[in-house]
This record gives C-alpha cells, structure tokens and sequence, in this order.
C-alpha cells in the first residue's frame, strides 16, 4: 500500500479492518472508494429486475429472496467502498452468507416437489449463518469470513457440477459461465491484493478513465455480480424446467439474460 496517496474525505478515517488498493477519495470528496463503489451498480439493479420477474411470473419465493439478497450485497458493498466504516463492512460481508445459503437452498431443493421444504437443510443453513455472524462480530477476522464464504461456494460448485453433468447436461454453459466468471473475479481479486503497490504506481503514470481499468476490486465486483445473477438464472432455470414449465432465457436490450416462463405443462 501506499498510504500517501489516500486523501481526507467526507467519511472520515477508515475504521474498518480491511482497506483496499483503490486510492481513498481520489475521485470525489465524498465517496472512498469511487470505481469500487459504482462497480456495485452491478450486483443491485440487474437482481432487482428479476426479483421483479419472479413476482410477474408467480414463481417460488425462495428466488425472490435469492434476487433480492444479491442486491443487498450490492447495497451493503456499496456502503462499505463508499465510506470504508466498520457497520458498513458488516452491512457487506455478512449478507453474502446469508444471500449465499439462500443460493445453496434453491439449488439443493430444485428437484422437489412444489409444495414441499426441506426444513433441515433449512434449519442448517440458518444455524450456520446465525454461527459465522456470532463468531465473526466477536474475532474481527476478515480471512475467516472469506473461508466460510467459500464453504458455501464450494457446494455450490459441486452441486451445479452434477446438475450438468447427470441431469441437465445442456445447461452446461450457463453453469460453466457464471463459475467461469467468479473465477476470474477471483483471480483479480487476488492480483489487486498482492501487487497493489505496483498497481498504485502504475496508476499514477495513467490518465484518470484508463487508470480506473486496473482497479481490479472493481472488476471483481462486476465479474461476480454477472456471474452470481447467472448462477441464480441457472438455478431458476433448472427448477422450471422440473416442474414442467417451459423457461427461455431471453436477452433484454440485445445483452442481458432474463428468464421467461410459460405456462406449466398438463399431464
């Protein structure tokens, strides 16, 4: 790091236990974190238009609270960048356990019955949410934080593997694609962390617009936004497809994926 570069802003000093490599109030006086802010643009709106199709097309509720715990992610990660306040860094990374267990939920309930809950897994799922909150406000750990999301991805991944692998061998791009992108957000995400001194210098040489293009935080969020809201569409549509409905997925605007479900099948 190169504290030097950091300027006094609105928020005041950072209190909260991680900082990343973007310049603090370059950009403007009142945001942190600039390009790691508005890269959460991603992760907010696009979830909430299809919160708004799940609701137009009466589908299950457990893919409204996915959509919609995707963009409290956003929201959450928003506030953190934007102020770089410890509440705020809680209202961010606590949520993408819970938004994460919601996603484990749907994917692992997709091939049962309409009317039917798994009340153990949803039972486990809660108590491990309620446990990683409770440890986590007591150690102030951020790398055990990120072990505990990436528990929940890692069944993630193993499930969405034998979805496309033993049932729906066709989904496989849709699948692949928004694990693909995580990974690549992954990667930058790391890069940005280990060679963020690098990064700072070669920023400065840099005009402003293009420097943004090495913000790679910010890239992580945009990676991992798209692929989180794919993963919720491949979810969404492996869930569709066994209940008999006839989901598309369409593209709105010529670019982004929706689904749009037909009326069930009779028997």
């Amino acid at each position: 790091m190169a504290p030097a570069l950091d300027r006094p802003g609105y928020w005041g000093p950072p209190t909260s236990t991680l900082e990343w490599c973007e310049e603090n109030y370059a950009v403007s006086y009142y945001i942190a974190e600039f390009w790691n802010t508005v890269s959460n643009l991603i992760m907010i709106l696009p979830p909430i238009y299809g919160a708004t199709q799940v609701v137009k097309n009466r589908l299950e509720t457990r893919y409204l609270v996915a959509y919609l715990g995707l963009a409290a992610v956003g929201i959450g990660s928003w506030c953190f960048h934007m102020t770089l306040q410890y509440e705020m860094q809680l209202l961010d990374e606590l949520p993408m356990i819970y938004g994460c267990s919601v996603f484990v939920y749907c994917l692992y309930e997709c091939f049962k019955h309409r009317s039917s809950y798994n009340y153990l897994l949803l039972v486990v799922l809660i108590l491990f949410s309620v446990i990683v909150t409770t440890v986590y406000l007591q150690w102030k750990e951020p790398v055990f934080h990120q072990v505990m999301y990436g528990v929940l991805v890692t069944f993630l991944v193993l499930r969405s593997v034998y979805i496309v692998t033993w049932v729906y061998p066709w989904l496989r791009g849709l699948a692949y694609t928004s694990l693909g992108l995580c990974l690549i957000g992954f990667v930058l995400w790391n890069v940005d962390n280990i060679f963020c001194s690098t990064w700072r210098d070669v920023r400065q040489k840099m005009p402003p617009v293009l420097g943004a293009v090495t913000q790679f935080h910010a890239w992580w969020h945009i990676l991992t936004g798209l692929g989180s809201y794919l993963h919720i569409l491949f979810s969404l549509y492996t869930r569709t497809l066994y209940l008999r409905y006839r989901p598309k997925v369409k593209f709105m605007f010529g670019m982004w994926p929706v689904i749009m479900v037909e009326s069930p099948k009779k028997h």
